[in-house]
């Protein structure tokens, strides 16, 4: 493993779409109190379901630490092509803190490492120790022997972006711009960085994300590339839901803009869960916070979107949240089918990692296939 001294788009590499060939996806075992309980078997529980969804098709790589790397392992001890990872983490959202990866026409994969200050840092970040996040891409490309450039100290979460594999990024503006991150550079040098270690040509900034998306409003919680010049975003009908602004906000911005290669963005519509999901009394109690972390509290309205699902090899896995949400849950799976039509989807029960702040997306990384020719490529649109 080494540290390049160069930058992607110098060496002609690119980030590639979610949904090309993966060799794996990284994930983190969930054990943080604070994120999913004193008791986190509900969340494990969820987690185990997309393990078990991403081993039919792909490698799943899994980190967990010293103190519970046993019964990582004894979790996952019937599922096949599994490899658990020794590396500590402060939490489990490993879209944010695992590394980007990166591939050249020749299909070498290399990482980058990103500076990760828990969504904001001093100003508004949501725990007050996360050095061990920050180690991760490090720890990971040295076990795994994976040259990586390294980006720091330029702050970024694997969550505030998409790409299409094709030269464009999408972002927001609310996240990017955000004064916990990287205050001291202009939206146009962000834009350059952004381009030097992606890989890309032109960035998409979506004005906002989620309503209540505590990581700023990362863009993987409202809108997504699904193909080349393909996106799905989240919205809602509802004039009175503070979702309604945001999203059409994006919508109007959206219809005039292309994509790197020329082409309009076709956008579809994945509306947001027909009620809001709220934090309850007995979810208050079973969460058990550090100081300095990011609480929550009562009747507290999470950032619940279906647009923050993920891409396996063969499958599209979509969060579902139960209760009077059912029925739009299903809404939303049937739209999801209907674009993605060579893959499956799967509903995965995700109030319970919604409730640590995210969902599927923010809790996969994927790492794409080396050899270009050893993993069918499941896109729709060629």
């Amino acid at each position: 493993m080494k540290i390049i001294d160069s930058t992607p788009q110098k060496d002609g590499f690119r980030m590639p779409a979610e949904y090309e060939p993966h060799e794996a996806t990284i994930m983190i075992w969930p054990v943080r109190a604070g994120s999913w309980g004193k008791d986190p078997s509900k969340a494990q529980h969820s987690f185990k379901a997309i393990f078990a969804e991403i081993v039919k098709s792909e490698k799943l790589i899994l980190l967990a630490d010293k103190e519970h790397i046993d019964d990582t392992k004894a979790c996952v001890c019937d599922l096949p092509n599994v490899e658990v990872l020794e590396i500590a983490s402060n939490d489990s959202w490993a879209r944010d803190v695992a590394p980007t990866y990166v591939k050249d026409d020749l299909g070498n994969v290399r990482a980058v490492n990103w500076e990760f200050n828990a969504w904001g840092g001093q100003v508004d970040g949501l725990y007050a120790d996360w050095s061990l996040d920050n180690k991760i891409p490090l720890n990971i490309c040295q076990m795994r022997d994976t040259d990586m450039y390294d980006a720091a100290p330029f702050v970024l979460e694997g969550g505030s972006i998409h790409t299409d594999g094709e030269g464009t990024a999408i972002v927001t503006e609310s996240c990017l711009l955000s004064k916990g991150r990287n205050p001291e550079l202009t939206r146009e040098q962000i834009e350059e960085k952004l381009k030097q270690y992606l890989g890309i040509s032109k960035v998409l900034w979506l004005p906002r994300g989620i309503y209540m998306d505590e990581t700023n409003e990362h863009v993987d919680n409202v809108c997504a590339f699904v193909g080349r010049g393909q996106v799905v975003l989240a919205t809602t009908d509802n004039k009175d839901d503070p979702q309604y602004e945001l999203s059409r906000l994006d919508m109007e911005y959206l219809e005039g803009q292309t994509d790197a290669k020329g082409r309009k963005i076709t956008v579809y519509k994945l509306p947001i869960p027909d009620h809001p999901v709220l934090v309850t009394k007995s979810d208050v109690d079973s969460f058990e916070f550090e100081e300095g972390e990011d609480i929550r509290e009562e009747g507290e309205r999470l950032a619940a979107s279906y647009v923050n699902f993920y891409f396996t090899n063969d499958e599209v896995l979509i969060p579902a949240f139960g209760g009077d949400n059912a029925e739009s849950d299903d809404r939303a799976a049937e739209i999801l089918q209907g674009i993605c039509k060579t893959r499956k989807v799967v509903q995965i029960p995700a109030r319970q990692i919604l409730l640590g702040g995210g969902n599927i997306h923010c809790i996969t990384q994927q790492l794409p296939v080396r050899d270009p020719g050893t993993v069918k490529n499941m896109m729709r649109f060629e």
